[in-house]
């Protein structure tokens, strides 16, 4: 309804930052702010080692230039061991002059408030705050903002918004979901050694398993079979996608920020997310949301199945969170390439042949113009742009007749394109796993 109402500060979109280079296309994709860490104190080792102290500066300055921000993540649930190596971690942090620090203990967020009071705090979604009690606790301590746990609902946190106004409340609106309740996990401790909570999940719960049925008394062993020879994915939850409930999110008036799950994520999904949210978001407050074709946009991407979740349902409504059949799947898409930061070459990421025409993914068609030169052709065809390469001409010289992945080298555009624009054509059957992107 274009006549519907909303507040002047407009929700934010927040998306991950696993690495600089994530950052950056979070960024330029439409994100208003990302999160990310740079040691083990976050809950995303994997994404942490990425980015280390100086790199994590430059993705900072680079959102601070854009007018955006950069949420430190401290929300690892450390040992006393570690607590003199993350008083210097935190004092380190906040020397870069990040927008927040995202921590998840109380402890550790009454620590951050005495070396760095002047950065905000955001309570993570590990401390499981479902109520106004647990928030009125945290807010006192000094949490300016709750990212709420997953099981919570807009009528709870509507509620918590009437009791403390002044308190910000965050939401996760896609991504990966655990298994467990609000992430706090074990498995992998219990197989691996790998510790969920101090930000080494192994991912257990995406394994397939098979059953049996014991009988204590006389030791004998049944094998259940779920699916012949493949177990069964009996933990493994869909990915949460509330695209297409951005207009009843923002409509409950209670919200500040909706966020995305995904620093392991590759950078198309970065981009596609921050695209496809920003699109939801902008249209909301435009009167002219469209949920179906949000949808249709972050099917091109691979994964395990779409949940909406329990933040607009309560969990004894829903019954299709699991995916019992596989863990991931292809998206609609598969990406074929990638613009570098320079916006003059490309990286194949599948493969690539003359010829073949490519659907162009960019953050900005503003700047897009059609040209046909000896390299190639960059047209508008069909509501979408395209590029098609008459040759492939290597940053080296070398002209060659097809593409891989494997190959390393930068291959020269028919014309410069936004940095971080992707490539992509239509996944067929035969794909099977193709090269992360």
């Amino acid at each position: 309804m274009k006549n519907r109402e909303y507040a002047l500060n407009k929700v934010e979109l927040l998306s991950p930052a696993g690495n600089l280079e994530k950052l950056k296309i979070a960024i330029d994709y439409g994100a208003d702010a990302v999160y990310g860490g740079v040691s083990h104190f976050s809950l995303r080792i994997r994404s942490g080692k990425e980015f280390d102290r100086e790199s994590f500066k430059e993705g900072i300055e680079y959102a601070h230039a854009r007018g955006k921000k950069v949420y430190v993540t401290i929300n690892g649930f450390p040992f006393n061991s570690q607590l003199g190596l993350l008083k210097e971690h935190i004092a380190q942090m906040a020397s870069l002059e990040p927008d927040a620090f995202i921590v998840a203990t109380p402890g550790v967020l009454k620590l951050a408030h005495q070396i760095a009071p002047h950065i905000p705090l955001h309570l993570s979604t590990q401390a499981n705050v479902m109520n106004v009690l647990d928030a009125q606790v945290y807010y006192e301590m000094g949490a300016r903002r709750i990212i709420a746990a997953r099981e919570i609902s807009l009528k709870d946190l509507k509620q918590i918004k009437e009791e403390l106004p002044d308190l910000e409340i965050e939401v996760f609106v896609h991504g990966s979901m655990c298994f467990a309740y609000s992430g706090r996990c074990l498995i992998s401790t219990l197989q691996s050694g790998r510790v969920p909570n101090r930000g080494s999940c192994a991912n257990d719960c995406r394994f397939s398993y098979e059953l049996y049925a014991a009988n204590p008394e006389t030791g004998t062993l049944f094998r259940l079979e779920e699916q012949s020879e493949t177990g069964t994915y009996i933990m493994n939850a869909k990915d949460l996608n509330l695209a297409s409930h951005i207009q009843e999110i923002l409509d409950a008036g209670c919200i500040d920020s909706v966020k995305i799950e995904g620093r392991t994520k590759a950078p198309y999904y970065a981009a596609i997310t921050a695209k496809t949210y920003r699109k939801a978001i902008d249209d909301v407050y435009a009167g002219k949301f469209d949920g179906e074709r949000y949808q249709k946009e972050l099917n091109t991407m691979q994964n395990r199945g779409f949940t909406d979740a329990y933040l607009v349902n309560r969990p004894f409504e829903k019954h299709d969170t699991q995916n019992l059949d596989f863990t991931m799947m292809m998206g609609t898409h598969q990406v074929s390439g990638m613009v570098d930061e320079s916006g003059e070459f490309f990286e194949c990421k599948y493969k690539t042949f003359p010829g073949e025409t490519m659907q162009i993914v960019t953050p900005d068609e503003n700047g897009m113009k059609a040209i046909d030169n000896e390299i190639g052709a960059i047209a508008f065809e069909n509501g979408h742009w395209t590029i098609t390469f008459k040759q492939l001409l290597a940053e080296n010289g070398k002209i060659w007749d097809q593409v891989h992945s494997g190959n390393l080298n930068r291959f020269t555009l028919p014309a410069s394109l936004p940095p971080f624009c992707f490539f992509r054509i239509p996944a067929t059957e035969d794909m099977g796993t193709v090269t992360k992107c």
